[in-house]
């Protein structure tokens, strides 16, 4: 299995061989120039090249740091802080034996979460999904989420993105004959703990079907999305 080892990073060239999908960037924590070089060496290989939790000014500094030719293929998504390099716009494409496109919603309990859920939406569409967004329709006022019922059961899987108690992944557990994945976000405070009362609220969650992943993973929800999607 080869890797690219470049002092601060081994590079896992050999993800996409093995799994499907390259290697993706990580941004917190990271300097601009180490996005930058990472971003640059996958770019060499891959159609598409994903990096995520990056900053406005990694951001900035980062595309400066890249040649002529890569910056043309990069594009910045502030709000759900993803950087992403494509070649010729190409993406990867989740249709089934049929020819139909895949589908994801996304759904979102308050405008607070957003970031996170746009970060699911945007990662799943980069994998070639169609998404359909739902945002602010949380539980205290459940009537907002039974309006788009309909659509989300529509889906082949649902992201159910929500902070301070973490109610809507149930909720929507019971609503749809289909995956959920619920993503626990840092939005609350006081007993909120940092998003620990929705993620242990979404563990417990009494609706089959419900799986979750980690406190503010957007990225990784979008990322399972694609693939049972598909």
């Amino acid at each position: 299995m080869r890797y690219d080892d470049i002092g601060f990073a081994k590079i896992d060239t050999d993800r996409a061989r093995r799994t499907g999908r390259a290697e993706v960037i990580f941004g917190l924590g990271k300097t601009a120039e180490q996005v930058a070089e990472i971003l640059a060496r996958l770019a060499e290989r891959e159609a598409l090249v994903i990096a995520t939790k990056v900053t406005p000014e990694q951001a900035a500094a980062a595309r400066s740091a890249l040649t002529e030719g890569l910056r043309a293929g990069v594009t910045y998504y502030e709000v759900p802080r993803m950087l992403v390099w494509r070649r010729d716009f190409g993406l990867l494409d989740s249709r089934d034996s049929a020819g139909v496109l895949s589908r994801v919603a996304v759904v979102c309990g308050g405008t607070a979460d957003i970031p996170v859920a746009e970060e699911a939406a945007l990662t799943a569409e980069l994998y070639g999904c169609a998404v359909s967004r739902h945002f602010d329709v949380g539980v205290a006022g459940i009537h907002r989420l039974l309006d788009c019922a309909e659509e989300i059961r529509a889906a082949d899987v649902v992201v159910a993105v929500a902070g301070m108690e973490g109610a809507l992944a149930s909720v929507v557990g019971g609503l749809v004959a289909v995956p959920v994945i619920a993503v626990p976000t840092s939005v609350g405070y006081g007993s909120s703990m940092g998003g620990l009362a929705a993620l242990l609220a979404m563990l417990n969650s009494c609706s089959l079907g419900v799986s979750v992943v980690n406190i503010d993973n957007g990225f990784g929800a979008g990322y399972l999305a694609s693939l049972i999607a598909k």
